[in-house]
């Protein structure tokens, strides 16, 4: 396994980006812990300014449980389609540095800029002026992570936040991994982490540590993955026209779930992740999956799948609902929902209306 690909990876990541977009238009909202969602019973936070993320308040979170964290909350409904007309602008920045961009989400992508298509000294420099220029044009802050893998470009890119960017140099990757924490690590969420605590792994030392069939019969597939970040490797290419054969979003609870608000708040937060998305992409699917982690780490999925495809964010919530609801009343605490939409049509255009009688 080599470390240095010899590619310049940047992980650019907005800061906030939802609320952000909802501060820079209303000046009575700068400075002011604000949540975007909806403030009512059912309620989820789909984004929380920086002000409100003292307070704990986090996306995904029920909104009832993020005004008793935050009672100053201001809720703000969601603008997509303002979203997607910001994300344009930044994508089209991007454009200007190079046609490598693997877009994960509307506020953030990959950048392969190892061709140097502007003849910046560095790509410290390149990620330098990408942020400048976003800044200029949408009046937003980015924060970004440089380095010679898509792993460290993004753990790299956590560790100036907000407004900041970091650079892990070729020849660094492996000390930075082995001094950080397991639940840094993109790809091990809180419950993986919790698991590799008590196998005695807590750092990415420890994580080295262990040996590739150790990690393989505790972690599956995952652990090949596992033993590679433990020594800085990740060769995946940025990957500017893959294409998606499913696309999903998961959310990991503070503390294992039993109530039906709680868990339905989950997610309902990550089919709307899904169906921003499919707004984005103009990508339609027929089939919905939820999955459950409990608190045994044991998982479970529940499937469905349309006559037509889904052509509607109620919809897919709807749908989402009904599969989770099958499980009631849980058998114990769940720790992660997640949702998943499938058998996509790439054509907004295909989409139909799915009926649910």
């Amino acid at each position: 396994m080599t470390p240095d690909t010899g590619r310049k990876i940047i992980h650019v990541d907005m800061d906030a980006f939802y609320a952000s977009v909802e501060q820079r238009d209303d000046a009575a909202l700068r400075g002011r812990p604000i949540a975007v969602g909806h403030g009512a019973r059912r309620g989820v936070v789909a984004a929380a300014s920086y002000e409100a993320r003292t307070f704990g308040v986090r996306s995904a979170m029920p909104s009832t449980t993020a005004l008793r964290k935050c009672p100053e909350l201001v809720f703000v409904p969601p603008r997509f389609e303002i979203y997607k007309t910001v994300s344009r602008q930044i994508h089209a920045v991007f454009a200007d540095y190079t046609d490598l961009i693997e877009p994960l989400s509307l506020d953030e992508a990959y950048l392969d800029v190892t061709g140097n298509r502007r003849g910046l000294p560095t790509a410290t420099e390149t990620a330098r002026e990408i942020r400048a220029r976003i800044l200029e044009e949408t009046g937003l802050t980015a924060s970004a992570g440089i380095s010679y893998n898509k792993f460290l470009a993004k753990l790299a890119s956590d560790m100036n936040k907000p407004d900041g960017q970091y650079v892990i140099a070729p020849g660094k990757g492996e000390a930075v991994v082995e001094g950080l924490p397991v639940g840094r690590f993109h790809g091990v969420g809180p419950v993986t982490a919790g698991q590799m605590n008590r196998l005695g792994i807590h750092t990415g030392s420890d994580l080295k540590a262990q040996s590739l069939a150790f990690l393989t019969h505790h972690f599956g597939k995952s652990g090949s993955w596992y033993f590679g970040i433990a020594r800085g490797v990740d060769e995946r290419p940025v990957n500017p026209n893959r294409e998606r054969k499913s696309s999903g979003s998961e959310t990991t609870f503070e503390t294992d779930q039993t109530e039906p608000d709680a868990i339905e708040a989950g997610v309902l937060a990550m089919a709307d992740d899904v169906w921003a998305w499919c707004d984005r992409t103009g990508a339609r699917g027929r089939t919905v999956t939820v999955k459950i982690k409990w608190g045994d780490f044991q998982q479970s999925t529940r499937s469905r799948s349309a006559t037509s495809v889904i052509g509607s964010q109620e919809a897919i919530r709807e749908m989402s609902l009904a599969l989770i609801r099958s499980v009631y009343p849980p058998r114990m605490g769940i720790r992660l929902v997640g949702v998943t939409l499938s058998n996509f049509k790439h054509k907004a255009n295909e989409a139909v209306q799915m009926s649910l009688a």
